[in-house]
């Protein structure tokens, strides 16, 4: 099957590339000269693992070509992809205004085809978008095309850092649409993948691809709601998760671990459109927003467990190290990554902040340029982490955790340890005397007081 691909990023070029890979033959384009001709060279935009090889490799035969013209995209194609972006605005809504933009190009290239001027044609939604953006779609393409056409939800579920694997083999194929005929066509493009397709109305297509970010985001402001408990009471929140997921009503695969708060291109910006979707329609959005909430104390609270382990000491003048800076690790990433929160917030207390990532340094360089005095990025982590006052951990990265205490110890000036993915083993540390702090994570008896307490409050009694 022919199909084109409008947009370029995380999910156009991957999407694109896995369907090439499969056997599909596919254009992609994007409006952006300097990123197609890269492509072209097999230069690719954005760091992703395994994306690369495939991405040449599917040029190298055939199956896989860009062009900076939506009229040779949509030439020989039946099935045309929106993959664009879809930015939040100020009340947190998405921008669709690239959405906009590719629907009335697409009615625009397909009305003016000399050849299958009037052919059919699939129009799908694989951008994140808001309930009805598929009638909005259709009414666009529409006022300029008057051939036969459907509009089609397929929204995407990619995990960046696995978007090739989630692309390849993904858990299930969500499809929103009414025509049978438009049912024909996604069934043929989904057949060499071995998953489910599950087919639906496209208003809760649409809401699905929400709804499932807004369900893993909760998942995680709830651990770390719990994570905050854990540290009151001396309860370890990894131990209470593990006993969780064996509930087989929540699972092994449950986003049930605790850390400095989530970030990305999805969580922040789906929790958002869909706390806004809700107040359109009138309905309480209290516990979504609690979800954002308890993200963003999440975040600000690695500064605030730093200050407590300096003690009576100011972060004026200190050293900090930051290993991690990417929202997750395997990508280079920096959308509301909890990097964007704490360096600042740092840096305004008055801490010189030495920075490594893998691979994101580039990028958090746009977010965050480098200060004089104040901020520099390193490409070793070792030297990054030499003579500081003390380590902040902020994306589990496997290099990081591969890293002993022992090791570290012996390059910091002073053994302050601030642990915002849990990667360390908090009894080792302090038998290697760090003054060190995680999430949700007590070493010895360090809470005996406020737990008595607790125990012995009248409401506690009552309910033994």
């Amino acid at each position: 099957m022919k199909i084109a691909v409008v947009g370029t990023g995380y999910v156009g070029l991957t999407t694109g590339t896995a369907f090439a890979e499969k056997g599909h033959d596919v254009v992609c384009m994007d409006v952006d000269e300097q990123k197609i001709n890269n492509l072209k060279k097999g230069i690719i935009p954005i760091w992703e693992p395994g994306l690369t090889t495939l991405v040449r490799g599917n040029a190298k035969s055939g199956r896989l070509t860009f062009t900076t013209s939506i009229e040779e995209a949509m030439q020989s194609s039946q099935v045309m992809f929106i993959a664009v972006g879809t930015p939040p605005g100020e009340d947190g809504s998405a921008d669709l205004k690239y959405v906009r933009q590719v629907a009335t190009d697409i009615g625009k290239a397909l009305s003016a085809m000399r050849t299958r001027k009037n052919a059919y044609h699939v129009i799908v939604n694989k951008s994140t978008v808001p309930v009805g953006t598929g009638n909005l779609v259709r009414d666009i393409v529409a006022k300029h095309y008057k051939g036969e056409f459907d509009v089609v939800s397929n929204p995407e579920f990619l995990r960046e850092g696995a978007a090739v694997e989630d692309c390849l083999n993904p858990d299930r194929a969500v499809v929103g649409t009414d025509s049978e005929k438009a049912q024909r066509v996604m069934k043929a493009l989904f057949k060499p993948f071995d998953c489910p397709v599950v087919f639906m109305d496209v208003r809760s297509a649409e809401l699905t691809k929400y709804a499932s970010n807004a369900l893993l985001a909760s998942e995680i402001s709830f651990i770390n709601s719990i994570s905050r408990v854990a540290e009151v009471v001396g309860a370890d929140v990894t131990k209470v998760a593990e006993g969780m997921k064996l509930d087989r009503r929540i699972g092994p695969h449950a986003f049930l671990r605790a850390g400095a708060g989530y970030g990305g291109s999805c969580f922040p910006k789906d929790v958002k459109a869909l706390i806004h979707i809700s107040k359109q329609a009138g309905v309480d959005a209290t516990f979504l927003q609690a979800v954002e909430d308890v993200n963003a104390t999440q975040k600000a609270s690695v500064v605030d467990k730093l200050e407590t382990l300096l003690g009576k000491k100011s972060l004026k003048g200190k050293t900090v190290t930051v290993w991690g800076l990417a929202f997750k690790p395997n990508t280079d990433d920096m959308r509301e990554a909890v990097a964007l929160t704490v360096i600042p917030k740092l840096v305004r207390k008055g801490a010189k902040v030495i920075a490594h990532d893998p691979v994101a340094d580039v990028q958090a360089s746009i977010y965050m340029p480098e200060q004089k005095g104040k901020l520099q990025y390193v490409q070793d982590k070792w030297e990054a982490a030499k003579g500081a006052d003390a380590l902040v951990v902020l994306t589990e990265w496997p290099e990081y955790q591969k890293v002993t205490l022992a090791e570290l110890k012996k390059v910091l000036k002073t053994p302050i340890l601030v642990d915002g993915r849990n990667i360390w083993d908090p009894k080792q540390a302090q038998e290697l005397k760090f003054d060190y702090d995680s999430i949700g994570r007590q070493v010895g008896n360090e809470s005996e007081d406020v737990l008595a307490a607790c125990c012995s409050a009248p409401e506690m009694h009552a309910a033994l």
